[in-house]
């Protein structure tokens, strides 16, 4: 990427705990602005439109959602829902600008919204999900009913209506379009889901075998062939706790940050990205904003900054 093919990008804040049910995630776009978003992405050269936070009304949903038990149930489904339509909207509107839109979470369940709003502009968009968790969960495999667990599962046209029908009553993604890189935690029923529907999926022991820039070239490869459009979905927690320590779901053994700029440099190099989010950042776990200073400097390489 570079300033010449999206000169002007859309910052679009979502502070969203609700599908994590964990405080502090919501914090991670003030965290991300805070480490330096705006400073970085002007330097390179880019024209920024930040269009704010978009309201979670976590008080409301808590009343009239409590944590639900047993397998089946979706927490704080309504409020998701919503603010999910309201993202829909706000990547919709940003794209008819001619604008490259920035989603910064909040947790994974943002997702959903960013997807469905993508989709109005590309009716075959490709997918890199960067993440430790492969976010194919149903309400029926799901053990903790945290929709930021099933997002990617919503936009393949799986999950509960309220969810699915966002931006439309019809599969957003493809499976044949989808690439998780980064994989090394997933639930059994997430293991026969991927397989079930032959997603390509790199697991640590693929990018520890094979190496990120063969990953990288595979999975953009993936995610390019028979689409106008890619959207990369970064899950900080992809990379390993000692890197990004500010996530609220850590799983050790995870990327070096030498490996994911890398990804970052490959995929802005492609040419095929026209939309991105950086998700689940939780400032009360991190160390002095390591987290989130590390998502800026990856948001760099991925608008083109390079050592040399």
């Amino acid at each position: 990427m570079n300033p010449g093919l999206y000169p002007n990008v859309a910052i679009i804040g979502v502070p969203m705990d609700l599908g994590a049910d964990r405080r502090g995630v919501d914090m991670g776009p003030s965290a991300i602005r805070c480490a330096g978003l705006e400073k970085s992405l002007l330097n390179l050269g880019y024209q920024l439109f930040d269009q704010g936070d978009l309201v979670v009304r976590r008080h409301a949903a808590t009343a009239s959602c409590p944590s639900p038990q047993g397998v089946g149930s979706l927490k704080y489904l309504d409020e998701i829902a919503r603010v999910n339509g309201e993202l829909s909207v706000a990547v919709d509107h940003a794209m008819q600008q001619g604008m490259f839109p920035l989603v910064l979470g909040g947790d994974h369940s943002i997702a959903i919204g960013s997807l469905s709003g993508v989709r109005q502009h590309h009716e075959e968009v490709g997918v890199i999900w960067f993440d430790s968790h492969g976010d194919v969960n149903t309400a029926s495999t799901s053990p903790s009913g945290n929709i930021h667990g099933m997002s990617l599962a919503v936009a393949l046209g799986h999950g509960d209506p309220k969810l699915t029908a966002i931006g439309g009553d019809f599969p957003k993604v493809k499976p044949e379009h989808v690439a998780i890189v980064g994989a090394r935690s997933l639930d059994p029923g997430e293991k026969a889901y991927l397989k079930q529907r032959g997603i390509l999926v790199f697991t640590m022991h693929e990018i520890d075998r094979l190496g990120m820039s063969r990953v990288m070239e595979q999975a953009i490869e993936q995610v390019s062939r028979g689409t106008s459009g890619v959207h990369l979905s970064l899950d900080l927690d992809g990379l390993d706790p000692g890197y990004a320590p500010g996530v609220g779901t850590p799983v050790p053994g995870g990327l070096t940050a030498r490996e994911s700029f890398l990804a970052m440099e490959m995929l802005s190099d492609a040419g095929v990205l026209v939309s991105a989010e950086f998700v689940e950042i939780n400032p009360i776990l991190d160390h002095r904003n390591q987290t989130a200073k590390l998502a800026v400097s990856l948001i760099a390489s991925l608008f083109g900054e390079r050592i040399l």
